[in-house]
């Protein structure tokens, strides 16, 4: 699938590309890392724990084939995705 290509999953809107798919609350997560945002901070505004983001972030990194978040960061948005 193209970076464009966005399918419907459970209500959440889902982006695949690369034969990679990420959530919605992946973006996010992303995206406020992007900006400086902590991980505390981010977990905060998405009403999880800061452990819960950490192992969200991990599980991001491993199906995107990168070892830090901040590949991943870097990954979405030469993708355009955030």
């Amino acid at each position: 699938m193209a970076v464009s290509d966005v399918v419907t999953q459970r209500g959440d809107r889902v982006v695949a590309t690369e034969g990679v798919t990420l959530t919605e609350e992946d973006l996010l997560l992303l995206s406020e890392l992007a900006k400086g945002v902590t991980v505390d901070r981010v977990g905060r505004r998405l009403d999880v724990s800061g452990r819960t983001v950490r192992r969200r972030l991990r599980g991001i990194c491993d199906r995107i084939g990168v070892a830090t978040a901040i590949e991943a960061v870097a990954w979405a948005a030469r993708r355009r995705l955030i």
